[in-house]
């Protein structure tokens, strides 16, 4: 998804080969998945971090160039600002304690990251929205050192015709008012606030409907019990507010566009699936190229030759199109295969929550996707829409839709159903007992506490004002605990708030 583009420029002529190129990686896809081929591998799971850069006043430390020479990882890059990394961790087995070792592996690899950017003057944070930022840090010229940002923003201007529009309203934090912003950006870098945590489930074609379909039935549970995301711009707003953030900072929509149906580029999408087939055939009909860049291969001629392409440029649209829950289709050592890239969560608040939040998802939709009556013919799709935009805004506060219980709280919903489900489907994927115990664990407390890493923020905010800090001091003194707080590796549910 982060493939390197060269060409910063492209002619009318260059769209309308793209669209053909594209249009004929489309048809490879299609014979591809009636003639099979993929890989057959057990369960394997995917993750990618995002994470933040602080300076020693807890400001955005734009450095990401010299804190990757300091790192000299490949497992590490650059994203969309300079005050961001990501992480990307290999793809590796459900089964056993695959899950445990990835826990040490990353909570190992950001220690050693950070004593490595203390080199560079910067500390690195793992939340989904970064509390400091300000208007400032949006400026254009923060865009990292990549020509792929630098194209993607001048096309997505481009196409939009007028500056990004900022606006949302969220529920009081303890104490207070509601508060809203309304904000102008002129170019992409607001998205760089969006800090996820995306996990990846290697599936099988004949799977991929299933567990595509699950993944969106989940999205509002996930979101509602793991928000990490509060505050923006100095005020409170959604607990995850990098839902309609990243909607409203890569919109390519004016107004009337909006007013006439035209679909956002960061979509939930509009229904239920029957193969992986729909979800790429959907972006090739309803969104232009916005980096038509053309690869040598013919996709159709690799096919005749024996050989699995690499789909580029179809490839390339995905990942201009940003679903919650992402298709992927990817070749390893000349073997193709698909993933499903779950892309609601936010990044944090520690590496237990984080392997918590992951070994939830990928039990629950386990259990869903091998159900025999399948959830998704019991529930609307709308249902499913909207039950991601109430986790997003109220957290532990929403009220989702569940088929079979109606309107549920999410803690219940999760304690009473979801659970027994997560444990059903990672005993199916083979995920030992103790990992299994230790992550669900972390879930089941979290409910019971009903503390996230927003509610926390929240109230140690609330707390702080209280006690006559205002609100930038607040901010400070609340992601200096934070990052303590993260660094100790006790899971959020047991955070104090002081």
């Amino acid at each position: 998804m982060g493939r390197t583009v060269t060409t910063v420029a492209f002619s009318h002529a260059d769209r309308q080969r793209y669209r053909q190129k594209v249009q004929r990686c489309l048809d490879a896809l299609a014979r591809m998945l009636t003639e099979g081929g993929f890989s057959q591998s057990p369960p394997r799971m995917g993750l990618e971090i995002e994470l933040n850069l602080v300076d020693d006043d807890l400001q955005p430390a734009m450095a990401n160039a010299e804190v990757l020479e300091k790192l000299n990882d490949p497992a590490f890059t650059i994203e969309l600002a300079q005050h961001n990394l990501e992480l990307n961790v290999r793809p590796r087995p459900v089964a056993g304690n695959q899950a445990i070792e990835l826990e040490r592996e990353l909570t190992d690899a950001l220690a050693d990251a950070n004593l490595k950017a203390r080199d560079a003057g910067a500390s690195i944070v793992m939340t989904g929205m970064l509390p400091t930022l300000r208007e400032e840090h949006f400026n254009p010229r923060w865009l990292s050192d990549s020509p792929r940002y630098a194209v993607l923003n001048d096309q997505i201007f481009a196409a939009r015709g007028e500056d990004m529009v900022l606006h949302m309203e969220g529920p009081a934090i303890p104490g207070q008012r509601s508060e809203k912003l309304r904000s102008y950006a002129d170019s992409i870098v607001p998205e760089s606030a969006c800090t996820s945590a995306q996990l990846h489930m290697q599936v099988e074609p004949d799977q991929f409907a299933a567990y595509w379909n699950a993944a969106q039935c989940l999205a509002g549970v996930q979101v509602a019990i793991a928000a990490n995301s509060p505050f923006l711009l100095r005020k409170a707003l959604w607990h995850e507010t990098r839902i309609p953030l990243f909607l409203q900072a890569t919109d390519t929509r004016p107004e009337e566009l909006k007013n006439q149906g035209v679909r956002p580029r960061v979509w939930f999408g509009e229904r239920w699936i029957t193969s992986i087939f729909d979800l790429f055939e959907e972006n090739v009909r309803y969104f232009p190229g916005l980096l038509p860049e053309i690869d040598d291969e013919d996709p159709l001629e690799a096919l005749d030759s024996g050989h699995a392409p690499q789909l580029a440029e179809l490839r390339l649209h995905n990942g201009t199109i940003w679903r919650w829950n992402r298709p992927v289709y990817d070749v390893t050592d000349g073997v193709p295969h698909l993933r499903v890239e779950n892309r609601v969560l936010p990044a944090g608040p520690t590496v237990l929550d984080l392997i918590a939040n992951a070994a939830f998802f990928f039990g629950a939709q386990r259990a869903l996707a091998t159900a025999d009556r399948p959830l998704w013919t019991k529930m609307s799709f709308q249902a499913a829409e909207e039950n991601l935009h109430a986790g997003a805004r109220h957290a532990f506060g929403a009220q989702l839709y569940w088929p079979g219980v109606g309107w549920v709280p999410p803690d219940e919903l999760v304690l009473r159903l979801l659970l027994p489900m997560a444990h059903e489907g990672l005993r199916d994927c083979g995920m030992s007992d103790v990992a299994r115990e230790r992550y669900l664990g972390v879930i089941e407390r979290r409910c019971i506490t009903r503390q996230t890493g927003s509610s926390w923020q929240r109230d140690t905010v609330a707390r702080l004002e209280h006690g006559g800090l205002d609100r930038d001091a607040a901010l400070v003194a609340m992601l200096r605990r934070y990052i303590e707080l993260m660094q100790s590796g006790l899971p959020v549910h047991s955070w104090p708030v002081r």
